[in-house]
């Protein structure tokens, strides 16, 4: 499996998941079972099925967070040295052209993107049409509704 990019923020994110379902649930739904299997017959036994299918869950989100760990490559966008331009990690300030609109974005990796946090993937058509431009400088972007264009008002690392 090749790497994958992250943000230092997004990787504490991920251990600290990982974390708490290897402290918190695993162990609660290990109690679960437990306890459905003491009321006995299993075949009918619709809280120790519902238990087992969240036990499969956790294992699956444990098994999921280790292995995204394990492969990622952890940036820290405040010691990066891209002067001023556009790089992963990188806090850009964009104002859309035809409505005069401000909007602020930070580039991360796939699973730390939310637009409502203004965090977009890398691998989105805004942020790879925004790699490798500079404050001052115009983007065109492929947006779903047609050609969206973009100046970019400032870039930080932060």
């Amino acid at each position: 499996m090749s790497k994958f990019p992250i943000t230092v923020v997004g990787a504490e994110k991920m251990r600290a998941e990982l974390q708490h379902l290897k402290t918190v649930e695993r162990p609660a739904v290990i109690q679960a079972i437990a306890e459905a299997r003491a009321q006995g017959d299993l075949s009918e036994n619709a809280e120790y099925d519902a238990a087992k299918e969240k036990q499969g869950f956790i294992e699956g989100r444990i098994a999921d967070l280790e292995g995204k760990l394990s492969n990622a490559q952890i940036i820290d966008p405040k010691t990066l040295d891209a002067d001023g331009r556009i790089v992963f990690g990188a806090t850009v300030e964009l104002e859309d052209v035809e409505s005069g609109e401000s909007v602020t974005y930070q580039i991360v990796g796939d699973d730390e993107a939310g637009i409502k946090q203004g965090k977009i993937s890398v691998s989105s058509p805004i942020a790879r049409a925004l790699i490798g431009k500079y404050a001052g400088d115009s983007v065109d972007v492929q947006a779903p509704g047609g050609v969206r264009q973009y100046e970019v008002l400032d870039v930080q690392y932060k």
